[in-house]
């Protein structure tokens, strides 16, 4: 394993950590930034190409767990070098540049041809909920993310963190709202707006078929143009006093329904 110390804040790969940093998703070469030794041990571990791995020094030990491949360039810095390119108020010793798997419609409709399940994101702008929607969608076999314009970038630092992992394994297309629709209406699908009220149960919702769940923003939720461009108006039913859920807690209910309802309707094998 080859190291190479730097020692300047002006070293072309740290300056282009710090840009990716600053702007996700917008790095050289379509690069991204990862912070901490999680989120590198999970690009590792999910295929993603690492091109360079910052790490402070003393603290090299670390990089023996990772299994890092031959070809991966491996930059020693003092740790205040380091804490200056990274975004976190308490940063790790380890951060990494990668290049993001592509994605394409195919790869979320093949999976699971008549029995698909896409959530539409129209508006998502916190990196947090983000995450947890993307953990949530991977935990409970999601095939895919559609995120329309107006939802926060799935390389933000925050939003990959909450993700534990997800965001590098789950597919996920940024496209326009008329591409999406036409996209998801070619391939078979019933989309499906989540609304807060005036809307069928979800309770009482099929959700077992090819299926694509079309999420608002925090604040405003699904503009009504786009909710009447869906086939059906599902809710969550809350018999307590709160207008509204998290959108991330409501995601995660959401999901977890149709995983519910897809499992009860294997047919089970014979003992």
């Amino acid at each position: 394993m080859a190291i190479r110390i730097v020692q300047s804040k002006q070293n072309p790969r740290v300056k282009e950590l710090r840009a990716a940093l600053q702007r996700p998703g917008r790095g050289a070469a379509g690069t991204v930034a990862l912070e901490g030794f999680h989120l590198v041990q999970e690009a590792i571990r999910s295929g993603l190409t690492i091109e360079t791995i910052f790490i402070s020094q003393d603290s090299e030990s670390i990089l023996k767990t990772l299994g890092i491949p031959d070809s991966v360039e491996i930059l020693a810095l003092p740790a205040e070098i380091l804490a200056s390119a990274v975004t976190t108020e308490a940063p790790q010793p380890i951060a990494a540049l990668a290049q993001p798997r592509g994605w394409y419609w195919q790869d979320l409709f093949k999976p699971s041809p008549g029995s698909g399940l896409i959530l539409v994101l129209a508006g998502i702008q916190d990196p947090g909920n983000l995450g947890t929607i993307l953990r949530s969608a991977e935990a409970f076999g999601a095939t895919g993310i559609i995120s329309l314009p107006g939802t926060v970038s799935q390389w933000n630092p925050k939003a990959m963190r909450a993700s534990a992992g997800s965001v590098f394994r789950l597919p996920l297309l940024s496209a326009s709202r008329s591409d999406c629709f036409e996209c998801l209406r070619n391939s078979g699908y019933r989309i499906m707006a989540a609304m807060a009220h005036e809307a069928e149960p979800l309770n009482k919702v099929d959700l077992v078929k090819s299926v694509a769940l079309v999420i608002g923003s925090e604040g405003s939720g699904l503009p009504k143009e786009l909710a009447a461009q869906c086939d059906d108006r599902i809710t969550i039913p809350c018999p307590g006093p709160v207008e509204s859920l998290n959108a991330a807690v409501a995601v995660s209910i959401l999901l977890y329904e149709a995983s519910r309802q897809r499992t009860s309707s294997r047919p089970r094998r014979k003992s």
